[in-house]
């Protein structure tokens, strides 16, 4: 019975252990930049963040320009930050420079982009922890079924909703979210 009481309280102990790695809001997270800046999502308290994990060779690839325009049409009030990861099929091989190169000469994205993550699975980057569990980002639990799904983040640093991949950058659906 003791042995029990004690694995119970371990057990709970490491639950909460685990929930104090990671921060409260998107605001208390860092990432490294495609070309090797580090940076803070501090700097964005006050506008709306859409997080995109993206991929160079993907059906939904030409998003990036709806996601492009989406932030010069919004950017005093929006940042769209691209998070690039090689989770399906295969889609994203390409090294952090390749990347930039891709994106700046297919797409012309000027809004920041990461340096390469994973975005589920073993090796899944803490972001992307906080993003798809409801133990951390407080709202729900959520899985990246693909390349292009976004997380809408308030001006606070809450998580506020998740898009499916196909929802276009400047949807009726993901723009009247911006109006809230």
């Amino acid at each position: 019975m003791l042995r029990n009481i004690l694995i119970i309280l371990f057990a709970m102990t490491l639950s909460q252990a685990q929930a104090q790695d990671l921060p409260e809001t998107i605001h208390g997270f860092q990432f490294t930049s495609l070309e090797g800046e580090e940076m803070d999502f501090s700097q964005y308290k006050g506008k709306k963040i859409l997080i995109v994990n993206t991929a160079s060779k993907c059906g939904f690839t030409p998003q990036y320009e709806g996601l492009e325009k989406l932030y010069q049409e919004n950017k005093d009030n929006l940042v769209v930050i691209g998070f690039p990861a090689n989770n399906f099929g295969e889609q994203e091989p390409g090294a952090n420079e390749e990347i930039a190169a891709f994106c700046e000469r297919n797409y012309g994205v000027s809004f920041p982009m990461s340096e390469k993550i994973s975005v589920k699975g073993e090796d899944i980057a803490p972001i992307y922890q906080w993003l798809t569990q409801k133990k951390w980002n407080k709202v729900k639990d959520s899985e990246v079924k693909w390349n292009f799904q976004k997380y809408l983040i308030d001006e606070e640093g809450n998580f506020v909703e998740v898009f499916e991949s196909a929802v276009k950058p400047m949807s009726t659906e993901l723009l009247s979210h911006l109006e809230k």
